[in-house]
């Protein structure tokens, strides 16, 4: 959550800072400001969009080589010019950027405040200023080793200091930031998008090391000031994939960049009729001893894991336990010998699901990570790394990461089946020809979009929906309701269609809006019954079902029908029609579909 952005180096530093910004919208934001070091340091900073920042920046002077900015998203303090950072030492000689949380920011803050110190905001983050301040000693690292020892909590950070108009000094822990690497110039960001038109060779930084960034030199240093050599890490994603390339919206062009990044996945992991996964370190002898599988995700990485769990279960014979990720340390879960863990998040970042590795490894659970980013933090954590291969995914609202992470979950499905003999090698064989037809069938559906379209021009003002299906197709209305709720804000509720009867029915009214997913062949009658329970009580159905389905239209409003494939698939044809519907209805309802309220795309907080 929250962004940030620095630079030193020969071009233009405040239009590179706005510019990274910008690149970090999608991550969600209040506020924003820059600082740029000249002959002194110049703050400019405001409440609201970036836009108004840019319009503000036009009013000062705002000239030098070296700069840092940041997209605050509020915890401490509300949003406001004040609370906005960078924030100053007293005599603004110190400049700080900084996201996470610092947890004993009123202890630090009370013992600054004894020392005659005088806070302005309301957030923990000045204290970083205040307290880097009162350890200065002419030495950027040494002093922020001082300040890092004292803080408790969060944190990816960036000071300037007046005295030192060649450098920079960062930190992190538990909070993502990168170093980018230039000629004569160099970069940090919380993510890749902010600086990829400038470089695309890369330093991740891990826990408690710090960097002393000058244009022509990085160091990285661990908290006792030894030097740490760093692997250099090179990204070769498209730049045009963070650009809208002439799409109104960034979720728009991802929804339809989906069939392209489903085969680019599934064909970097399919040779010969088998599934190779480069690096792995689990064997086949293992594979055969597995005792149970723990999934453990956040949010649509969750709804895949619920697929992941669905699919393994049925095709392998493992038992799958899935868990919520804020949820799964604290009920102190029962890890055994042959267990294995799959770890999903798109952006490896995230704080919960990241505490939830750390804890699993504790126990020497060996884990499986399936992530976007490469280099990010639970990819470099995790004893075997899976990348999605999705490329950048600015809206808010994932579409091609959740797609991705199901293709990648479908052929840990069927290697593990086949390793464990319970499918034989024809079946083995014809699944991965499903696979690699996925990609046909995405575009198959996206070529109705005009007909989903007329069909969110009918419901665009409903306030209320439920989005119904039994076995698999409940997994599916449960990623379907969540991006309706968070793009359009309608109060979105999904369900498993026999449950209905046993309390949730009673909210079914005359015009209540009732979204149907009908892709599985053995509970189609008992699905269909479902339909028939809540249209006797006066709802509207929107059918989305697989093409050969018959005397569907007595019960349905509009039915969109979706290709056939195997049924373990279906997930990933079936949620097509709900993301574009959810998109046209949130551009029919006036919703900024790529950054939705109180939304941030990477959750780097708990």
């Amino acid at each position: 959550m929250c962004g940030i952005v620095g630079y030193i180096g020969k071009n233009d530093t405040k239009n590179i800072l706005l510019k990274g910004l910008k690149k970090l919208e999608y991550r969600g934001y209040d506020s924003s400001g820059i600082a740029i070091l000249d002959d002194k340091i110049n703050i400019c900073k405001t409440k609201g969009k970036i836009a108004n920042l840019e319009e503000k920046t036009k009013q000062q002077r705002l000239i030098g080589s070296i700069g840092i900015g940041h997209t605050r998203w509020a915890t401490h303090g509300e949003p406001n010019d004040i609370n906005s950072h960078p924030h100053f030492s007293n005599d603004k000689t110190i400049a700080v950027v900084h996201n996470g949380i610092i947890e004993n920011y009123l202890e630090l803050k009370e013992n600054l405040q004894k020392q005659g110190y005088n806070f302005i905001s309301n957030t923990d983050t000045e204290v970083i200023a205040h307290l880097y301040h009162s350890y200065y000693n002419g030495d950027m690292v040494e002093t922020l080793c001082k300040v890092l020892k004292e803080v408790k909590g969060s944190y990816a950070l960036c000071i300037m200091c007046e005295q030192h108009k060649d450098k920079f000094v960062v930190a992190r822990k538990d909070s993502p930031l990168i170093i980018g690497l230039g000629e004569d110039e160099n970069f940090v960001a919380s993510d890749i998008p902010a600086i990829l038109e400038n470089t695309k060779k890369y330093y991740f930084l891990n826990d408690m090391e710090i960097g002393l960034i000058k244009k022509d030199n990085v160091t990285i240093f661990d908290m006792e000031k030894n030097i740490i050599q760093k692997e250099i890490f090179n990204v070769d994603w498209d730049i045009s994939l963070a650009e809208k390339n002439g799409y109104d919206y960034f979720m728009l062009k991802e929804i339809f960049e989906q069939p392209l990044c489903i085969k680019k996945c599934i064909n970097a992991k399919i040779l010969n009729d088998d599934i190779f996964f480069e690096n792995f370190s689990i064997t086949n002898e293992q594979i055969e001893n597995i005792n149970n599988i723990h999934i453990i995700a956040c949010g649509s990485a969750w709804h895949a894991g619920m697929v992941g769990k669905h699919i393994i279960e049925k095709t392998c014979r493992i038992c799958v336990n899935l868990d919520i990720a804020s949820e799964f340390r604290y009920k102190n879960p029962i890890l055994n010998k042959n267990d294995i863990c799959i770890i999903i998040s798109q952006s490896g970042e995230t704080a919960d699901t990241l505490a939830a590795l750390r804890l699993v490894k504790e126990k020497g659970i060996k884990v499986i990570s399936i992530v976007n980013v490469v280099g990010s933090t639970i990819a470099r954590e995790s004893d075997n790394v899976l990348y999605t291969l999705a490329g950048p995914e600015i809206a808010v609202a994932t579409t091609k990461g959740y797609s991705t992470q199901l293709a990648m979950l479908y052929m840990l499905c069927l290697k593990f089946a086949y390793v464990r003999k319970n499918i034989t090698t024809n079946v083995f064989k014809q699944y991965i020809k499903s696979l690699q037809n996925i990609e046909s069938y995405i575009n198959k559906v996206l070529m109705v979009e005009d007909n989903i379209k007329n069909i969110a021009e009918k419901y665009y003002n409903i306030e209320n929906a439920f989005i119904i299906g039994r076995g698999l197709d409940y997994c599916i209305s449960l990623e379907a309701s969540l991006k309706l709720k968070e793009i359009s804000y309608i109060h979105s509720e999904a369900y498993a269609s026999g449950e209905l009867k046993h309390g949730s029915i009673a909210l079914i009214e005359e015009g209540t809006v009732v979204f149907a997913i009908l892709t599985q062949d053995d509970i189609l009658p008992k699905a269909i019954s479902n339909l028939k329970e809540v249209k006797a009580r006066g709802a509207k159905i929107v059918i989305i079902a697989k093409e050969g389905y018959k005397n569907l239209d007595e019960l349905s409003e509009d039915i969109i029908f979706i290709p056939k494939i195997d049924e373990q698939f279906m997930a990933s044809i079936a949620i097509i029609p709900m993301q574009l519907l959810s998109y046209y209805i949130a551009i029919k309802r006036g919703c900024d579909v790529d950054m939705p309220r109180n939304l941030a795309k990477s959750v780097t907080v708990e």
